[in-house]
């Protein structure tokens, strides 16, 4: 009986081993101009290095969006504060030293490459210019020179690809918009007004003049510039920022930031089919690959909420460390949601792990201020 038992604990053993993971994540501390990068062993979460990415030691150059190339050879940094215009900068993995950078448009932020033709699609939220629609940069990440930039919504936000890499995905944030470009011709392809559920052609010229913030009356003469300037101070009360597709569904899902609730989009018949109320100020998501959960980031509640998607319903909430939830990655196995949290002032920013089984968060690492972008590297026994 004594050597049943010590072989059956050898055995246990053996399969705890085989069963460890080791998890790998890159989060961007905007106010620090460094990015961490993170081991989490399945039980404890801790910093395994700090990547300085700044250029000027006296100015903060804000670190925002982040994404690693399918192949997971390299990754990639959005620049949000340049002058005139934000950066983007290529890093190799493993010894995280820079290898490119390019120019891109004002205040670039969240991105995302197609594993369809290799090209990358990053956001110019333009922050802190003119309510006027924004772009995306276009990047061949090969040589790191943008492309071609596309014209899209009002502070463009949260650049997300179909899992066949034939469509890219992003919000106009202020003007209410879903964009859809098909990353093989670099153009609009259909656009979404999310706060009337409109579909709009943007190859007919009133789109044109709707898109570029102009009000065409029914003489097809400019309205006046009052008028004008009234339009373009309307706000979205949806307020969308970010927008996720399904991994296997024809469906995307996305957050309403101004209205509280997200969306969940038909992809073939280009429409809202269904609202969902969760807490206050969604602001970025995540799916897990296998395509049950839904993580989203209350920035405004400083919570983190988990969605099963095929009952529809909130299943946990999850109050984060400190507050201004930001960003979410997931797992490949679909086990684990890794979420950064800003802090506010001098605070600093954290990286949380939510056990997506137990609905509660199971370790945390401490960054520096201001925590935001976040992207998934690779899992490794």
């Amino acid at each position: 009986m004594k050597k049943i038992c010590i072989s059956a604990a050898i055995i246990l053993i053996c399969l705890h081993t085989l069963q460890a993971q080791d998890y790998y994540v890159y989060v961007a501390a905007e106010s620090e101009d460094e990015v961490a990068l993170i081991k989490f062993d399945g039980e404890k979460a801790e910093t395994i290095k700090r990547i300085p990415v700044g250029v000027w030691p006296a100015e903060i150059e804000g670190p925002h969006g982040m994404t690693v190339a399918p192949d997971g050879k390299h990754w990639y940094l959005s620049m949000a504060h340049g002058n005139p215009f934000g950066y983007l900068y290529k890093f190799e993995t493993g010894s995280d030293e820079k290898v490119g950078e390019t120019t891109l448009g004002l205040f670039p932020a969240s991105m995302q490459i197609s594993p369809a033709n290799g090209l990358l699609f990053v956001v110019n939220f333009n922050l802190h210019g003119d309510m006027v629609p924004s772009t995306i940069s276009v990047v061949d990440p090969e040589t790191m020179s943008e492309l071609k930039q596309v014209t899209v919504g009002t502070m463009p936000h949260g650049s997300r690809i179909t899992p066949d890499g034939m469509h890219q995905y992003s919000v106009g944030m202020m003007s209410g918009e879903l964009f859809e470009i098909n990353t093989m011709t670099l153009e609009v392809s259909r656009i979404l007004k999310l706060d009337t559920n409109e579909a709009i052609d943007p190859e007919m010229e009133d789109a044109h003049a709707i898109h570029e913030g102009h009000n065409m009356s029914d003489n097809n003469t400019m309205a006046t510039m009052s008028d004008m300037a009234a339009m373009e101070h309307q706000h979205s009360p949806t307020k969308p920022t970010w927008v996720m597709p399904h991994p296997t569904k024809p469906l995307a899902y996305v957050a309403g930031n101004g209205s509280d609730e997200i969306l969940e989009v038909d992809l073939d018949a280009w429409k809202i089919v269904d609202r969902f109320k969760g807490g206050k100020g969604p602001y970025n998501l995540d799916i897990t690959p296998d395509g049950s959960k839904l993580v989203v980031s209350y920035k405004s509640d400083g919570s983190t909420g988990v969605w099963d998607l095929r009952k529809k319903k909130e299943i946990a909430r999850i109050e984060n460390l400190r507050k201004v939830t930001h960003g979410v990655a997931m797992s490949p196995d679909s086990r684990y949601a890794f979420v950064s949290v800003e802090g506010i002032g001098g605070e600093p920013g954290t990286m949380e792990v939510i056990d997506l089984k137990k609905g509660r968060r199971v370790a945390y690492a401490e960054l520096g201020k201001q925590a935001g972008g976040i992207a998934f590297w690779k899992m490794e026994n």
